[in-house]
């Protein structure tokens, strides 16, 4: 799969590589991250693993392999989403919860 700096050439002083701990945080902070393209978000889900999710038909991988140390990804291929890059973090947290929608298995509902 070709990721977003092969398709912009170089990265940008604001997009850096995000390693396991920065996607992380920033997804515990609210920040919207995505995987090689705005189709594939990292999100927590209510059991505490972090995944990535192909948002059209729902598909989903966590974001480590198994021992939790290897990313499922390049770390060139993660990224903060513009809209929620450099915002306050009440703010993104709004943003977040407006802009992405995961729907929970078997919960009630």
């Amino acid at each position: 799969m070709i990721g977003p700096q092969a398709l912009s050439g170089q990265k940008s002083e604001l997009e850096k590589y995000m390693n396991i701990t920065e996607i992380k945080a920033a997804v515990d902070a609210g920040q919207v991250v995505h995987w090689a393209n705005e189709g594939y978000c990292v999100h927590r889900d209510n059991l505490g693993q972090y995944l990535i999710t192909f948002l059209p038909n729902g598909s989903t991988i966590g974001l480590t392999d198994r021992s939790g140390s290897r990313l499922n990804g390049d770390e060139g291929d993660f990224f903060i989403s513009q809209a929620t890059r450099g915002e306050g973090e009440a703010k993104r947290g709004v943003a977040r919860r407006d802009t992405v929608h995961f729907s929970q298995k078997g919960g009630s509902g």
